[in-house]
């Protein structure tokens, strides 16, 4: 598969490294300037996206969801929609936020919970659209968001296979040619270790040939995150806040800015770590092998001529190195071209 422009100038795929998403999702609290701070953060800490959610709540909910008593701790008014209206920025404030991530040079999307929120987010021209997982099951919203021809990226908590499958091979019919990434995600704040099913990024991979594969997280702290990126994960995204303490419910699984900033250097030590797939001796290894490399040694006084057995020889660490030991068996059966005292390294060139 060829690698993918998920933003301008920042590709993913094979041989790219992973694209790690700071999401604020709706942890600004409805404050514009905490938004702001959040974008800042996401950059000084390394990632390579920032997101938000874009809602219009009357056509993301119905007027009796809205009206619902709400009484959780996380309430920030007494009804549903009043706790939803606090955490919404206005199209203005929403600007704002996108203008300052542009001038710190942060790609900024959002994603996109209902049809005039997708509209909107393409008249703006964000680089890719999200789905979170809220709507996979609204093949309506995600055929109009692949009709933009921006790159899709799909979360698929609260699915079955079977379900992210339809997806597939619906966009495969009506937007074949519309960039998608698939993220393996559950949808849990936080989400129990168990319930992570990082192998699902495996049968994604090979069942959906034509996406790339990443994962968004909802767990605490962030070694599972590394272990998705480790296990082929081309996306990453984990929600961001100042604060884990503040009130709301998502705050819980984000990751503060140290943490995310940990979580960039663990992603990226990985991605060195993991290297090529062809074994080779490295030059960091030299240091060790000097001090502790095994070398060819005669195991008794040999005469010029002699022709090599097994018993002639021994496998020793000695000073300098000798033919290393892996030559050992290439050596029985071959002529000494001088004499060679006990203990003393044989080397090539003393061989007919």
């Amino acid at each position: 598969m060829e690698p993918l422009e998920l933003v301008p100038g920042r590709y993913i795929g094979e041989g790219q490294p992973c694209f790690i998403i700071a999401e604020i999702g709706q942890n600004h609290q409805g404050d514009v300037n905490i938004a702001k701070t959040l974008v800042r953060k996401a950059k000084e800490n390394g990632a390579d996206c920032v997101k938000l959610q874009k809602s219009c709540l009357t056509a993301k909910f119905s007027r009796a969801a809205l009206d619902r008593p709400y009484d959780s701790p996380h309430a920030l008014g007494q009804t549903y929609g009043e706790h939803k209206q606090k955490l919404e920025l206005s199209d203005q404030q929403f600007m704002e936020v996108l203008d300052y991530a542009t001038s710190i040079n942060i790609p900024f999307t959002a994603s996109a919970m209902d049809m005039p929120s997708l509209d909107f987010l393409n008249s703006i021209k964000v680089p890719f659209i999200k789905i979170g997982s809220g709507d996979a099951c609204n093949l309506p919203l995600i055929r109009r968001a692949a009709a933009t021809n921006r790159p899709l990226v799909i979360s698929t908590g609260m699915s079955d296979f079977d379900w992210v499958r339809t997806i597939y091979q619906d966009l495969n019919d009506v937007a074949p040619n519309t960039p998608l990434v698939l993220l393996q995600c559950t949808s849990s704040y936080p989400t129990p270790s168990h319930h992570s099913h990082l192998r699902v990024l495996d049968t994604y991979a090979q069942v959906f040939p034509r996406a790339h594969i990443g994962y968004s997280g909802h767990e605490e702290g962030i070694y599972i995150s590394v272990a998705a990126a480790a296990r082929g994960a081309r996306v990453l995204e984990r929600h961001i806040t100042l604060s884990r303490d503040q009130q709301g419910s998502d705050h819980l699984c984000s990751l503060e800015p140290a943490q995310l900033k940990e979580l960039v250097e663990a992603v990226r030590g990985v991605e060195a770590a993991l290297g090529s797939p062809l074994k080779a001796f490295q030059p960091s290894e030299e240091a060790c092998y000097r001090k502790l490399g095994k070398s060819i040694v005669a195991s008794r006084d040999l005469g010029c001529d002699h022709i090599l057995t097994e018993e002639d020889m021994v496998i020793k660490v000695t000073e300098p190195p000798g033919a290393p030991g892996q030559l050992f068996y290439s050596f029985v059966g071959r002529k000494l071209n001088r004499e060679i005292t006990r203990d003393a390294s044989i080397l090539e060139e003393d061989l007919k």
